[in-house]
């Protein structure tokens, strides 16, 4: 049969089974959008290609499936790069599908033209630029089987305009890309990392994404109960552990728990098991765990005694490599380690809510999460608001926390809420901001109010850049140079201006009950809370200090 390369592409993307491709539309696009419209696909247009991006990120992160996004070339690209940059960071699976001036034109310095390959090179998995129509063939198929196959992460495809018009001829669809399986593990080490754990005396669990990315929770939790191993997570972890057990420490590393960072400090192995070592969970690296063993398990073998050196390191997929783990552990009661953690929490005892006033941030957070119930689905920006959003809100499932990890891009939360709701309509989407954060995909209000999703935006407004102002007030004797908003713009009569309905929380006469009918309402809303600028988030550790150097609330 003959087909257009765009009318190609279209098709391949159907037979990966995408329903929803979030993008913004422009010249060297335009022959994939006039493909699109004869599609059973639905289209998210955007405001920005950054929020398409990041609704993309939504969807993927959400699901655990690839996702896809659109852009045109030049500014459509470059306003791309942010959102696929955090997606290589938090090995996001996200396929981008940009256009690109006509192959002729490549290197000229025609209108909108940018050299998108080398651009993203450094920032995905892979890329590919297409030169003809037949190509398609095998780089559509290939682009998804590389996003989900090992470490997730985002695949960028860039398609000139002319290879998007070309007829060609073909008689068959190739095979759809999937996701590979990963080798098995060297048993070898997964023997010595047995044995490891066995002669342990103070074990920790240390886990993080890789353990959502793998579906293995249920496995770690079996291991953690079946040796009495104590487990701590990253933030990309929060939720893969049940948050209310006994032998769970909670968030490491610079806002993590006080008592968490001791007890991981005294343990004398620590298993690493989807996680690289993040700066933000290790503190200064050299004083990190330094009378514990290391046994690293990674899918990503290129992570392992890349930051810290590990005595036993295991590339495989994580629940691959604990399916073999597991029948060789021994039970055990460990009694001295564990009155050793509940000696250390009694000592260093995490904040009570019960007597503070709601518009505490931790206290408001929590609420909310209680009166949301557990069909929900959070995401944050970057801030102070994120870090009180993983150290109160509670979780009780995986994949349940969407945030940007590694990058930390403001702006994150938004979009990246809009994208969850679209791939999860039967669940309740709650997006946590601030007010600098907000403005950075503000835009993106338009996209809400247009699907009409059931996201909940909760915007904490201290009138500053609030974790810039902290680290100032704390590292930089209080000099406040540019992390004050002169101009408070008021976000409920900007919401109203997109068709979304809003309030202010302070204006209530009681705002755990409106917190509580909004919660049951359907559709967008946005709640604008103002809470005190002076507030800061405790615990933390100084840059560059270790973990056990947390500054505390009244130090």
């Amino acid at each position: 049969m003959k087909i257009s390369g765009a009318d190609l592409i279209i098709k391949l993307i159907e037979r990966q089974n995408i329903t929803t491709i979030a993008g913004i539309p422009g010249g060297a696009n335009l022959p994939l959008y006039d493909a699109l419209s004869k599609s059973s696909i639905k289209h998210i247009l955007a405001r920005h290609e950054q929020g398409g991006g990041f609704i993309a990120q939504g969807m993927a992160r959400s699901t655990g499936k690839p996702s896809v996004c659109f852009a045109t070339s030049g500014p459509g690209v470059t306003n791309l790069v942010t959102a696929i940059a955090d997606a290589n960071m938090d090995s996001v699976p996200v396929i981008a599908i940009t256009g690109q001036t006509p192959l002729p034109l490549i290197g000229t310095d025609a209108f909108q033209e940018v050299d998108t390959y080398g651009l993203f090179l450094p920032i995905t998995k892979h890329n590919f630029l297409v030169r003809s129509a037949k190509e398609l063939l095998t780089v559509i198929p290939e682009a998804f089987k590389v996003a989900v196959s090992g470490r997730p992460g985002p695949v960028l495809i860039d398609i000139p305009k002319d290879v998007q018009l070309e007829i060609i001829e073909i008689d068959e669809l190739p095979e759809i890309g999937q996701k590979t399986i990963s080798p098995i593990a060297d048993i070898n080490k997964i023997l010595e990392a047995a044995e490891m754990i066995n002669s342990s005396k103070k074990p920790v669990l240390y886990i993080g994404g890789g353990i959502v990315n793998s579906n293995c929770c249920g496995m770690i939790k079996d291991l953690s109960e079946k040796s009495s191993i104590p487990v701590t997570s990253t933030l990309m972890g929060l939720g893969a552990y049940n948050s209310k057990s006994e032998l769970y420490l909670g968030m490491l590393g610079m806002h993590g728990a006080k008592h968490t960072n001791i007890v991981v400090d005294q343990s004398d192995l620590l298993i690493a098991v989807g996680v690289r070592f993040d700066d933000r969970a290790t503190g200064k690296i050299e004083d990190f765990c330094n009378h514990a063993n290391i046994i690293h398990i990674d899918i990503d073998y290129s992570e392992i005694d890349k930051i810290r050196e590990s005595n036993c390191g295991i590339k495989g997929d994580a629940c691959e490599v604990l399916k073999i783990l597991l029948p060789l552990i021994d039970e055990s009661k460990r009694t001295n380690w564990i009155k050793t953690i509940t000696n250390v929490k009694d000592e260093n005892p995490v904040m009570d809510y019960d007597d503070l006033d709601i518009f505490y941030p931790g206290k408001l957070i929590y609420e909310t999460g209680i009166a949301a119930g557990k069909n929900v689905i959070v995401t944050t920006d970057v801030g102070q608001h994120q870090m009180w959003t993983a150290q109160s809100y509670p979780f009780s499932r995986p994949g349940q926390f969407l945030t940007s990890g590694g990058l930390g891009t403001m702006g994150f939360g938004l979009p990246t809420a809009i994208g969850a709701a679209l791939a999860n309509p039967d669940k309740k989407i709650i997006c946590f901001s601030g007010d600098g954060s907000i403005l950075m995909n503000i835009q993106e209000l338009a996209t809400l109010s247009e699907q009409n999703l059931n996201v909940k935006i909760i915007i904490l407004n201290n009138g500053h850049l609030g974790l810039v102002r902290q680290q100032q007030e704390l590292f930089y004797n209080a000099n406040y140079m540019a992390s004050k908003f002169e101009c408070r713009p008021d976000f409920s009569k900007i919401a109203e201006g997109f068709g979304i309905n809003s309030f202010k929380l302070n204006n209530c006469v009681s705002p755990i009950e409106a917190l509580q009918e909004i919660m049951k309402a359907e559709g967008p809303t946005l709640i604008e809370v103002d809470i005190d600028p002076n507030e800061n988030v405790y615990p933390m550790v100084p840059p560059g200090a270790a973990n056990i150097e947390m500054i505390t609330e009244g130090a």
